[in-house]
């Protein structure tokens, strides 16, 4: 399983929706086929889903359409999976509807699961593992225009946001350090995307989280996209000096000189109420995200988790921009 550095995976599941993740935390089995196969062991193959029961579908919305589009957008990067819609339901709750979807793998290796979800009143979110996430045809439509909107963060690549990877990260968080590799490798490999640093201090567990970021934010104001990005490394590689506050000093002067500014008007910079108003307001912006760990990735309003494999991570990418018709390499 993916590890995030707040709790397990969480990004995955967030719609990205990770066959190890459902075998980790679904708790039924699928129902049985009608016996017919011989009782000996049989070579793996791609599960066979008892066909659906049609009066398992009581609700009126959503349309099994709706969330076939769904999980086709949601778990199509993954062209081993196969699933079948098995119930929408009413639920107590007016307006709620529970949808249960079988869910394995060509191969047959790994075995079959139950996903259940609960799509909210308003058609466009869903409830599953306590989390509220997008739900529709294009569930992350909304999340890319407002993150194009608003994410003003330094990037890498392309000025154009056709292709828009966020990172959402905190200069005191460990699992930020090691999603460094991750970020730089994408950089090479999606020349014609936009990767945007858009930090974001969890303050509650990172004391020197919010003083990082506002001098994050004056490097960049001072000294452009190129100079925050030497910072923001040099920060990474002495990030055990932030458990300070006179170490977290000693670590940010140094690295704003890496990045060639002057220390003490980064200092002067990042106590102003404009600097703190913008990382406030980084703040605000990763709330209205539903992004609420680092480090974690937006893919045209997508999340990802950034520490996921790379291989993974690229698999991604490639399929949402097939989706929403942009070139990145």
């Amino acid at each position: 399983m993916i590890r995030s550095s707040i709790r397990i995976a969480s990004a995955l599941a967030l719609v990205a929706l990770s066959l190890p993740f459902f075998q980790a935390s679904a708790q039924q089995d699928v129902p049985v086929a009608p016996a017919s196969a011989p009782s000996s062991p049989a070579p793996a193959a791609a599960p066979t889903f008892p066909k659906p029961d049609p009066a398992n579908f009581t609700a009126a919305s959503p349309s099994k359409e709706v969330v076939n589009a769904f999980v086709q957008t949601s778990w199509g990067f993954d062209d081993s999976r196969v699933w079948e819609v098995w119930a929408i339901k009413n639920t107590p709750a007016e307006g709620v509807s529970k949808v249960t979807i079988l869910v394995g793998d060509k191969s047959g290796k790994q075995k079959s699961a139950v996903v259940e979800f609960y799509v909210l009143p308003d058609g466009k979110h869903i409830m599953v593992q306590g989390e509220i996430l997008p739900f529709g045809e294009h569930p992350y439509a909304e999340y890319r225009a407002l993150a194009q909107k608003r994410a003003d963060g330094p990037y890498r690549g392309s000025a154009m946001k056709d292709m828009e990877i966020i990172e959402f990260a905190d200069f005191q968080c460990p699992h930020c350090k090691d999603a460094q590799a991750n970020m730089d490798k994408l950089a090479v490999d999606f020349p014609k995307a936009r990767i945007v640093f858009q930090t974001f201090p969890l303050e509650s567990i990172h004391p020197q989280a919010a003083r990082s970021a506002a001098y994050g934010v004056c490097v960049a104001k001072l000294g452009g996209s190129d100079a925050f990005f030497t910072f923001a490394s040099a920060v990474f590689d002495g990030q055990e000096g932030l458990a300070t506050e006179d170490g977290a000093t000693l670590t940010l002067n140094s690295a704003v000189t890496k990045a060639g500014l002057d220390p003490a008007k980064i200092a002067e910079c990042a106590t102003t109420p404009a600097t703190v108003a913008a990382v406030e307001a980084m703040v605000k912006l990763a709330a209205d995200l539903n992004v609420n760990q680092t480090p974690t990735l937006l893919v045209n309003g997508r999340q990802v988790s950034a520490t996921a494999p790379y291989d993974t991570i690229k698999q991604i990418i490639l399929y949402q921009a097939k989706l929403d018709g942009v070139a990145v390499q």
